[in-house]
């Protein structure tokens, strides 16, 4: 048999988790499959995984052979990705994870960018607020909004993501408008959960010197698009991304106030996992997010010039 091939399979059942998984993955029948792996533990004299009637797992010799096999595999992915950079062609899946309302708002536009330049590249999306672990969950790229906390990935800076205060017309007729920052905890404030600490807000008055207050919230979701929602409905005033409050604003659903202080602000990122085998596909993903998205971000340029208008 294909030694070539034997080693496919192998990594195909590591990687899948199962005979048959790996058979799909293959376009293969499992007992071809299944023949490969005992063919080739018997051709190095050595079982590289254990088999129970539940679940498969690697033996300390197969933990090894499999990095060793998927280096090979991934180095001619490369080999073979680098001729077809060389010809301005790029293919294969790009498994990218992103946050769940930027991505809706804001990548559609610059994926289907992408795609006109790489049309055989494909994409395989997870669109969440978790965090998830590129490395565990076999991703490629994640976008990441926030400061990093894992060292081990690799990042590149996007863009910055500006917050801004706003709440209803119709919540400021009735409760008036705050004044001042230290005023939101006498409103009801309407505050995003996923945060480490949800109901303090920090902020800068316009002479650079730095605040907080503590609110009360009425309510509380991990959902900032449900917040602004719920804030254009008059139950309170909510802080939120520019890149999903700007949209309301422009509509007169939620008017930006205290905008002369200067809300939370945090990076966002492009990380990828320490691999040595950075696809192709991958760093031109990233260069291409990195250019689409320098300087001013058109939604903070929208809310600026709309929250000058209202006041």
């Amino acid at each position: 048999m294909d030694k070539f091939e034997d080693i496919q399979a192998f990594v195909a059942v590591v990687e899948a988790g199962s005979f048959t998984a790996a058979a799909d993955r293959l376009g293969s029948a499992k007992s071809a499959v299944s023949r490969r792996i005992s063919a080739l533990e018997e051709r190095l004299g050595v079982q590289l995984l254990r088999r129970t009637t539940r679940a498969l797992g690697l033996t300390d010799t197969g933990k090894s052979f499999y990095e060793h096999g998927a280096r090979i595999l991934a180095d001619l992915e490369e080999a073979e990705a680098a001729v077809q950079q060389e010809h301005g062609e790029l293919r294969g899946t790009l498994r990218f994870a992103l946050p769940l309302s930027f991505g809706v708002r804001h990548m559609c536009g610059a994926i289907a960018a992408f795609s006109k330049k790489h049309p055989r590249v494909r994409f395989d999306l997870d669109l969440n607020d978790r965090r998830v672990d590129l490395i565990e969950d076999n991703f490629d790229i994640a976008l990441r909004i926030g400061h990093l906390s894992d060292s081990s990935l690799i990042a590149r800076r996007l863009f910055e993501v500006h917050t801004v205060v706003c709440a209803s017309p119709h919540y400021l007729k009735i409760h008036g408008a705050p004044k001042t920052p230290d005023d939101l905890a006498d409103h009801q404030c309407l505050v995003y959960s996923n945060l480490a600490e949800p109901g303090r807000i920090v902020y800068k008055d316009a002479d650079g010197n730095k605040g907080a207050v503590n609110v009360n919230a009425a309510m509380s979701a991990s959902s900032g698009d449900f917040l602004c929602n719920a804030a254009a409905h008059g139950m309170g005033i909510v802080l939120q991304p520019t890149f999903i409050a700007a949209e309301s604003i422009r509509r007169g659903n939620l008017v930006a106030v205290l905008t002369e202080y200067t809300w939370p602000v945090t990076p966002a990122y492009a990380v990828y996992p320490p691999t040595r085998h950075l696809s192709y596909r991958v760093r031109a993903f990233i260069d291409f997010l990195v250019e689409r998205f320098a300087g001013q971000p058109q939604w903070d340029r929208d809310c600026e010039t709309l929250s000058a208008k209202q006041s």
